[in-house]
């Protein structure tokens, strides 16, 4: 046998070649276009996506009415699937599923029985645990398919047909909202309230080129499901509808709550659309642990069918529009909900579409299901009339025809040569019943006949005009209106709009209540803070092996200025500081400190201050207290130092000269205008060494004179100092008499 492939007709198999990137682009594109036009984009006319059509379709052709019983969801999506969608039916029932949810869809086009998810997140059960049916929405959208309103083509194995598009009664593409990811484009479309978007496209049928203000005008922005505050601006809403780009602002609905005695709460009552509570509540618990937000004290969920969010302020002086706009920054209460029109015009080209664009597709595509419906109507007639004729023919002849029927083998052409019959009349007439051979209903027939006729004249005169087509269009969207709009059981406007306040910048600790707290770090870091101001020298308990380092009075509003032996400033509240009652916790934990990087100095922060910064190798600067404010756990590096060298000093500038001391005992001094004032950096030298650096540095009044404490504790002072004034960077003379052996000054 030969190893060679054969073709059917015995020759050998055709071999083509192309070049690999034509063959991945051509692939790649038709993969592509098969994403964007039969899975993720919607139709402009129905807003549907294939999935949500199939669906629909099918539950029609299972008979799932309205007013009709449910069935198993298994069942609906295993007909999807077998007959018109061959996907995954998980796929298929997580869709339907989203059709039946109120809280994401504004005119739910399922009726569902059984558990099919809720706000907080939760997966529907099970489909062989729930049944679902059609609503009275999705039977609007699909109201004319049994007479030709739309094309239908073949499924995908070509057993079966399904309709390409819904004849849709009302503009459910915006009415609905939809969302989907494509290959290179994606759409993102929030939910309509129907009463305005039919009164847009009455306007629009009214004036073809009505501006953009005005159809804005009738649709003022979208009507989100779950309500919720809308905030954003006019020009930008006015700006999305007209690009078909843009993004609205959405806040949760609030309400201050009286508990009397002065005491009050923030109840919520509505949350921004496709926020999960579950995961909104969660996030602000973690706001209260973390303390980013102070002034709320605690987080409640009382929610039963409604939606009760409970938010209690830590003091009733708090100001609750502060304490919402804080909220509204830092969590899901507010999100904002971006608008890409990306969607599928005539079924095949996608384009982002303005809010105009996309009315004049459903009413063009409305008025071709007129036009189709119409003529199919007329067709209909026609062929009633024809047997009509036929049958007053026959009743004016009734003897003769039963004597044809009875006495001739062939009585069908006998009967249309005699009375000129055509042939669906004698065909009428032959399948005529007994019973209705009645001389009464020959009254009927003619009555029913001039019916007919003067409907047929209705339709052609219809057909023939197209005023009379828009007039008829706009009929059925006011009978579409009366049936879905705010008249009816959920058709009123759920969101509102208002201003969005602008909330200022507000310090922290404006938000904290002031209370006086004694800091307590440990040598190994431990940090805790104890309340009131308790005595400096007060004996407190330390783990074994540590001992105290920095104890000093504050207050919850302060925030402390840390720096490490590394050159780097680190920020902390002291609202955020551990209780006293036990030991307190790990500064590393709280800041990005290195576990090798001693800490040097730790200080409340003032605004205006200045700090005089040195390294253990005698360079210094001075630096504002304001660019040493760190923002992150990291810190913030304002000295910098290399290789051995440390920080080794940071204290308060206070005075006009600058006295320094050296590991070797020699001190200088010299005017505080010597050294420069940075933001960060090395700095300048401060004394010169042959052996060892600095020890340490301070600033003073000179008229003052420089002051010590001695071994006794006893504070002395040194007021002249002509000796020791040098120009910065010299090497200094010996310390005076009495100098401390550990070459410190005290503050």
């Amino acid at each position: 046998m030969s190893d060679d492939l054969d073709d059917p007709l015995g020759g050998p198999a055709a071999e083509t070649s192309e070049p690999l990137r034509r063959a991945i682009g051509e692939r790649y594109l038709t993969y592509a276009l098969s994403t964007i036009m039969h899975r993720a984009l919607p139709d402009a006319r129905d807003g549907l996506k294939p999935v949500h059509r199939r669906i629909l379709y099918a539950m029609r052709e299972l008979r799932l009415t309205s007013t009709g019983g449910f069935r198993k969801s298994a069942k609906i999506s295993g007909d999807v699937m077998g007959n018109y969608h061959p996907h995954g039916d998980s796929a298929i029932y997580d869709a339907m599923a989203r059709l039946a949810q109120d809280f994401n869809v504004r005119y739910p086009l399922v009726d569902g029985q059984g558990n099919f998810g809720n706000v907080d997140g939760d997966n529907p059960a099970a489909s062989r645990y729930t049944e679902a049916r059609l609503t009275a929405a999705s039977e609007a959208l699909m109201e004319g398919l049994n007479e030709d309103a739309v094309d239908f083509r073949d499924n995908y194995d070509g057993t079966l047909t399904e309709p390409v598009v819904m004849p849709a009664a009302f503009p459910n593409l915006l009415a609905n909202g939809s969302s989907g990811i494509a290959v290179g484009m994606a759409t993102n479309i929030p939910p309509h309230n129907i009463e305005e978007l039919i009164g847009a496209c009455l306007h629009l049928i009214k004036y073809p080129d009505a501006r953009d203000e005005t159809l804005v005008d009738l649709v003022p922005g979208p009507d989100f499901p779950g309500g919720g505050v809308i905030v954003e601006t006019r020009e930008n809403i006015l700006e999305a509808y007209r690009t078909g780009r843009g993004a609205f602002r959405l806040r949760a609905r609030w309400e201050i709550e009286d508990l009397g005695r002065g005491q009050w709460q923030i109840v919520v009552t509505e949350i921004p659309y496709q926020v999960q509570k579950s995961r909104l509540i969660e996030k602000l618990a973690e706001l209260i642990q973390i303390k980013k937000i102070p002034i709320l004290g605690d987080v409640r969920d009382e929610s039963a069918e409604d939606i009760r969010l409970v938010l209690e302020p830590r003091s009733k002086n708090v100001d609750a529009d502060l304490l919402m706009g804080m909220l509204f920054r830092n969590s899901d209460l507010e999100i904002r909900f971006s608008l890409n029109m990306n969607v599928l015009i005539d079924g095949r080209t996608p384009k982002v579409c303005s809010m105009k664009e996309v009315l004049r597709a459903f009413l063009d595509h409305r008025r071709e299901v007129l036009l189709r419906r119409s003529q199919y109507r007329l067709n209909r007639i026609d062929h009633r009339l024809e047997v009509l004729e036929g049958y007053i023919i026959a009743f004016l002849n009734l003897d003769r025809v039963i004597e044809i029927i009875r006495t001739e083998d062939e009585p069908k052409p006998v009967m249309m040569a005699e009375f000129e019959l055509t042939d669906v009349q004698a065909e009428a007439i032959l399948n005529m019943r007994l019973r209705s051979l009645r001389r009464l209903e020959e009254m009927e027939l003619r009555r029913e006949r001039d019916e007919l006729r003067a409907e047929r004249e209705g339709l052609e005169a219809l057909l023939a005009s197209e005023d009379l087509q828009w007039g008829r269009i706009a009929e059925q969207l006011r009978e579409t209106r009366k049936q879905f709009g705010k008249g009816s059981e959920g058709g009123a406007r759920r969101s509102t709009f208002a201003d969005a306040q602008i909330i200022e910048d507000v310090p922290l600790e404006a938000m904290i209540e002031r209370e006086p707290i004694t800091v307590v770090c440990s040598k190994m870091g431990w940090i805790r803070a104890m309340k009131g101001h308790i005595a400096l020298d007060t004996a407190l308990k330390f783990k074994d092996g540590d001992e105290g380092r920095f104890v000093f009075h504050a207050e919850t509003t302060d925030r402390l200025l840390i720096l490490g032996r590394n050159g780097r400033f680190y920020t902390l509240s002291a609202t955020t500081l551990p209780g006293g009652r036990g030991m307190g916790e790990p500064l590393r934990l709280m800041v990005d400190l290195p576990n090798e990087v001693e800490i040097l100095t730790m200080r409340i922060y003032r605004p205006g201050e200045r700090l005089l910064l040195a390294s253990s190798a005698g360079d210094g600067f001075i630096v504002p207290s304001d660019e040493v404010l760190a923002q992150t756990r990291g810190g913030k590096q304002v000295l910098t130092v290399r290789g051995d060298t440390v920080a080794q000093v940071c204290r308060v500038v206070r005075g006009n000269h600058v006295a320094a001391v050296g590991e070797n005992r020699k001190v200088i001094i010299f005017p505080i205008e010597e050294l420069p004032e940075m933001n960060k950096g090395k700095g300048v030298r401060l004394q010169k060494y042959k052996d060892g650096g600095l020890s340490d540095a301070t600033t003073f009044t000179l008229e003052m004179g420089l002051s010590w404490l001695d071994p006794a504790g006893r504070r002395r002072v040194q007021t002249e100092l002509d000796e020791w004034l040098a120009k910065r960077a010299g090497t200094g003379r010996m310390a005076p008499r009495g100098f401390p052996r550990d070459n410190r000054f005290t503050d």
